[in-house]
């Protein structure tokens, strides 16, 4: 579900200007990552980029690999587009749809490199658990879009979604754990000021890196 928001000035502003050349429309047709970054990169999807800050920490740190970030959250997109323009970024493009629609339909099997995703929604509530976004059906669809030796890095600061995350992911077939448990944060992920004020609060965050088993 496209998630309304209030838009500010220079978010509406940014989409409407700079969307035509890095927002990319969605499709039924799987995306040609070379036809649209002009090149032949590695490419990492990120799924749910909030107001893309760490999305565009990460693809100024590593110009070599091309990303993709998916987000419906339309203020969120347009901080991004101001991010990618302020810091002049040729890597990044994003797509404003469903996720799960994105990888079925745009992302063929084998595609990516990486796959980013970081402090999903919770939904604390234990009856609304059926909604968080890791479960084995969407799991083995991003592992099957994954190419051999792919890496699938989550981090989330909810200890119960932190041990479904760890279960799910282990019980899939395709991905195999990179460490025993949860992993170290990678020097990848940027530590965020809401992570680090949690951190400070003696409040855990868990990341967890599994790799796509080689063919």
């Amino acid at each position: 579900m496209l998630r309304a928001g209030r838009l500010g000035k220079g978010q509406q502003r940014a989409l409407q200007e700079l969307g035509p050349s890095y927002l990319l429309p969605f499709t039924a047709q799987a995306l040609d990552p070379a036809a649209v970054f002009g090149r032949q990169a590695p490419l990492v999807l990120e799924i749910g980029f909030g107001m893309g800050q760490a999305t565009a920490q990460i693809a100024a740190a590593q110009p070599q690999t091309d990303f993709l970030g998916v987000e419906v959250h339309a203020p969120g997109v347009g901080a991004l587009l101001r991010e990618i323009d302020e810091r002049g970024l040729r890597n990044l493009r994003i797509v404003q749809h469903d996720a799960v629609e994105v990888l079925r339909q745009m992302l063929a099997p084998g595609a990516l490199a990486g796959v980013h995703i970081y402090f999903p929604d919770p939904w604390h509530k234990k009856r609304h658990h059926k909604r968080r976004l890791i479960q084995p059906a969407f799991v083995d669809l991003l592992s099957s879009r994954l190419a051999p030796g792919g890496v699938l890095h989550c981090a989330t600061d909810w200890q119960d979604y932190a041990e479904q995350m760890l279960a799910v992911l282990g019980q899939c077939p395709a991905l195999v754990n990179s460490v025993d448990g949860y992993a170290p944060r990678p020097e990848l992920r940027p530590l965020t000021k809401f992570e680090a004020r949690g951190l400070k609060l003696g409040h855990g965050v868990w990341d967890l890196v599994f790799r796509k088993r080689a063919a």
